[in-house]
């Protein structure tokens, strides 16, 4: 059997963090621990290695934002979904910049949440594709996701993981990437897999941003 995805819940309100993991439990998916503040959410997500954390942008001692880049920087390879109460663009390019798969409101339909855990635990967007674009264009003026590297980025990658990264970075799904590459399916999942390995990155976003910032479009 498959293991269940692990995740992380991050919010400052009891009665949030009971409800996200009576949600998510009741979905198969299991909550491994949960954090009240933003320094618990970094210490929590270092020691219980979580595929997921689900984090509030509003908490105690350090904002989600803060804690995002943090978290970000010691575990590349979980995803965070952002929670906010305020579907504000500019929280949405702060975000993306700062490493998040995704962004959530806290008034969207509660089904939605456990389909949005299993697409960032497996490395797809949780953005629509214009909405990636626009954050995007916005969030690659920040500052980078991950340590300058040694190897020049085009060295790093095939030819035929430069052209997936390309096409990813404009935010199109995997059946229209492989129609547009002639390639099956299968064999762009196994491309888009060592891209994230190769670079160090958990999801298909910060991929995309990953690629305009070193000039892959």
């Amino acid at each position: 059997m498959t293991e269940p995805i692990t995740v992380l819940i991050a919010d400052d309100h009891g009665v949030v963090r009971e409800g996200l993991r009576t949600l998510l439990e009741r979905e198969g998916l299991r909550v491994v621990g949960e954090a009240r503040t933003g320094r618990e959410a970094i210490a929590l997500t270092e020691s219980l290695a979580p595929q997921v954390v689900l984090l509030d942008i509003r908490m105690p001692d350090l904002d989600g934002l803060q804690a995002l880049a943090a978290i970000k920087a010691a575990r590349p390879e979980t995803s965070v979904i952002v929670l906010t109460s305020h579907a504000n663009p500019g929280y949405l390019a702060r975000a993306v910049a700062h490493g998040a798969a995704g962004f959530l409101s806290k008034e969207v339909d509660p089904a939605r949440i456990p389909v949005a855990v299993r697409a960032a635990a497996t490395g797809e967007h949780l953005l629509d594709p214009t909405l990636l674009r626009a954050a995007l264009a916005s969030a690659a003026t920040e500052t980078p996701i991950a340590p300058e590297l040694d190897t020049p980025p085009a060295d790093l990658l095939t030819d035929s993981e430069t052209r997936v990264l390309r096409l990813l970075a404009e935010g199109l799904d995997n059946e229209t990437m492989a129609a547009s590459l002639n390639l099956s399916v299968n064999t762009v999942k196994t491309h888009i897999r060592h891209i994230f390995e190769k670079l160090n990155l958990s999801d298909r976003t910060q991929a995309a941003l990953w690629a305009l910032r070193h000039g892959i479009r």
